[in-house]
């Protein structure tokens, strides 16, 4: 199979490029399925209903999240009922919506997505790795699943890339998203997961993090309370990681960084 993940989505550059690359990228590498995390796709804090409609219309198979995940107010009626848009799986039960699903591609390949959120810097939300747990004792890599994702949401490279190591194996890839900077370590772990610390943003680079950077480095210099963050609005880049895996076990036989646009050193495949 032929995956692209794509890393958070910031405001309007961020799904403009996304929704103009996906297409060309979907035809050019001949993708099975995409997954991009869009939790601050509007105007940098959450997602609304229309933007995911805009993404599955440009090929996004699914939408993953994070802690900005409620913040439109008007979400939690839509989490609640669209299954392709994904919250972190261990917020407690009860919570709207829903952390993982199986998703079936045109060939009939299943792919099972997971979104878990850290804790180390983060809301304490329950232990991941015991969600993680109890999603592989329903979903076996090579039997009932033909692909199996996580995006780990999170702050500390440490837990990220704990993560990483107790999924190798039993999944086809682990990414994480959240810090919005593109990591170097893109690879493929001793058990066969594809792994990436962080896969970077989709957004304006010339930015704090996708912000203005008008806005957000007066904050941090004079430590007093200003203007709302809003999202920088030049032109976007997108970042992502590309994953092939064996047919036949799932693991990734081949994965690469994808960076394509302004601010960024290129990565295109």
């Amino acid at each position: 199979m032929k995956v692209l993940f794509c890393g958070d989505i910031v405001g309007r550059s961020g799904r403009d490029v996304v929704i103009r690359e996906v297409p060309l990228l979907r035809a050019r590498l001949g993708l099975d399925f995409v997954v991009v995390n869009g939790e601050n796709a509007a105007a940098g804090f959450g997602i609304t209903a229309r933007i995911c409609e805009d993404l599955y219309a440009a090929g996004v198979d699914v939408i993953t999240g994070g802690n900005h995940s409620w913040d439109q107010k008007d979400i939690m009626g839509y989490i609640a009922q669209d299954r392709r848009l994904l919250r972190p799986i261990n917020y407690p039960p009860g919570t709207p919506g829903f952390g993982s699903g199986m998703y079936e591609t045109a060939a009939g390949k299943r792919v099972v997505v997971i979104n878990v959120m850290t804790r180390l810097f983060m809301d304490p939300l329950d232990d991941p790795f015991q969600a993680l747990e109890a999603q592989f004792r329903l979903h076996r890599l090579g039997a009932t699943a033909d692909f199996i994702m996580v995006d780990v949401h999170g702050e500390a490279t440490s837990e990220k890339q704990a993560v990483g190591y107790m999924c190798d194996g039993r999944a086809s890839l682990v990414v994480g998203t959240h810090t919005h900077v593109p990591t170097a370590d893109a690879r493929i772990l001793p058990g066969g997961t594809a792994y990436q610390t962080d896969a970077g943003m989709c957004g304006d680079y010339d930015s704090i993090i996708g912000m203005k950077k008008e806005i957000a480095m007066p904050r941090m210099i004079r430590k007093l309370p200003g203007e709302r963050l809003a999202p920088a609005e030049g032109t976007g880049a997108l970042s992502g990681v590309y994953v092939e895996t064996d047919d036949r076990t799932g693991l990734a036989i081949s994965m690469k960084a994808l960076r394509t646009g302004p601010g960024l050193e290129q990565a295109i495949i």
